[in-house]
């Protein structure tokens, strides 16, 4: 089964309103202070849980509380906030779960990416302030321990089958180490022109992307827009700090992906329909659609008589494509036929598996399709069909119904796979 996280950031993204939305989902506290102890920062801060509400709704929120011990403050600012270099030694030292640590490495990674790209310097200069640091750390390397042990999986790039919302942009000024800023500020906005992230405006002037929160989903994330197809087993939900016009709360949405639900061989697979009704064409011209048709990637084609306006007789053409030839099979339709509008639709179809294999009866060869379910070891064979083409050949060559000849060649098939 595969496992899939999707994020709905209405009123946007931080560090800790991911840890709070993980929590909520049910990751143990306890679980993260213990590994993020292994940091060797435990010193520096302490983790604080709490039950908030929300414009009526209650959610969790994480508190990094830092501790404020004056001299180590004071001496620690001026001799060294953090550099990236210093951070990737604190989480390679720290033996993290495989997954966890990969992730925390290229979330911090791109963060001081985009920071540095801001300031023109090198991602290895880059200062991460000494709060802004400890609080990042904690922020980045929690989210990351918290999807790896809530059993995401991963995709082919080693990354979690995270999905999130378009980000909403706020506004406003918000006070910084360098006086007012605009918002976004420019290290999100760096973070969103480097993954082409989709954003938009819910009128709210504030901060409500913040950049762990824009590193944490502009590295991690799969795919940003409308949820995935699937089944959700449970929502978690993570609150921000301040209070918002609508509820300041990150939903974590975590469930089964619905392509492989029904099918552990994943033989689903989404196809494009198109369909349009013609009564105004010269029948000719039919047989050359479809030839375009397929000649340009159509898996399927078919009409149906239909009675249309004005008592006229007309056709509904269908044609079935995959979705990347849906453009092509759109242009032969609009190019070669009178209509004005084509509707399309996206579906799942359930495919069996199939091949090509051939047997020789005495006439010649013949190549047979087959098919099966699951794997094909388990004798699930579910369809065998004598190609119509080879079969036509050689019942003209010999002058033999081709219906013998089709018979001929499924019975060699199933004698050679008894």
């Amino acid at each position: 089964m595969i496992k899939v996280a999707y994020l709905q950031c209405p009123t946007g993204i931080s560090g800790d309103m991911c840890l709070g939305a993980l929590v909520s989902l049910g990751v143990p506290v306890e679980y993260l202070s213990e590994t993020l102890n292994k940091l060797g920062i435990a010193q520096e801060y302490k983790l604080r849980v709490e039950l908030v509400q929300r414009n009526g709704q209650q959610a969790t929120k994480v508190n990094v509380d830092l501790v404020h011990n004056h001299y180590h403050h004071h001496e620690h600012s001026h001799h060294h906030g953090r550099h990236l270099p210093e951070i990737e030694k604190i989480i390679l030292k720290a033996q993290l779960p495989s997954r966890a640590e990969a992730w925390s490495l290229s979330v911090f990674r791109q963060l001081a990416v985009a920071e540095g790209a801001v300031h023109g310097i090198a991602p290895e200069k880059v200062h991460f302030h000494e709060v802004g640091a400890v609080d990042a750390i904690v922020d980045i390397v929690g989210t990351c321990l918290g999807l790896d042990s809530l059993g995401i999986s991963s995709n082919h790039e080693g990354l979690p089958m995270l999905y999130c919302s378009a980000l909403p942009t706020g506004g406003g000024t918000v006070r910084a180490a360098h006086g007012e800023m605009a918002v976004p500020v420019p290290a999100v906005l760096k973070l969103w022109e480097m993954r082409s992230c989709p954003v938009f405006s819910n009128g709210i002037d504030k901060e409500l992307v913040t950049p762990t929160g824009a590193a944490i989903v502009t590295t991690l994330s799969t795919e940003f827009g409308s949820p995935p197809p699937m089944t959700i087993k449970q929502v978690g939900l993570g609150a921000g700090t301040i209070n918002l016009p609508i509820p300041n709360i990150l939903r974590l949405w975590l469930g089964d992906c619905t392509n492989n639900s029904e099918d552990p061989n994943g033989n689903l697979e989404t196809i494009t329909v198109l369909e349009t009704q013609i009564d105004d064409l010269n029948p000719q011209a039919l047989g050359y659609v479809f030839e375009a048709l397929f000649a340009v990637g159509a898996v399927d084609v078919f009409t149906q008589p239909i009675g249309m306006k004005k008592s006229r007789p007309g056709i509904l053409l269908t044609v079935i494509c995959h979705p990347e030839n849906m453009l092509p099979c759109q242009g032969v339709l609009f190019r070669e036929t009178t209509t004005l509008g084509i509707r399309r639709s996206t579906q799942q179809r359930a495919i069996l598996q199939r091949e090509i294999q051939s047997v020789q009866i005495e006439y010649g060869k013949v190549r047979v399709k087959v098919a099966w379910e699951g794997q094909k070891q388990d004798n699930s064979i579910t369809n065998v069909q004598p190609e119509y083409e080879d079969c036509a050949e050689l019942a003209r060559k010999y002058n033999i119904p081709w219906r013998e000849v089709q018979r001929l060649a499924l019975h060699t098939w199933y004698l050679q796979n008894q």
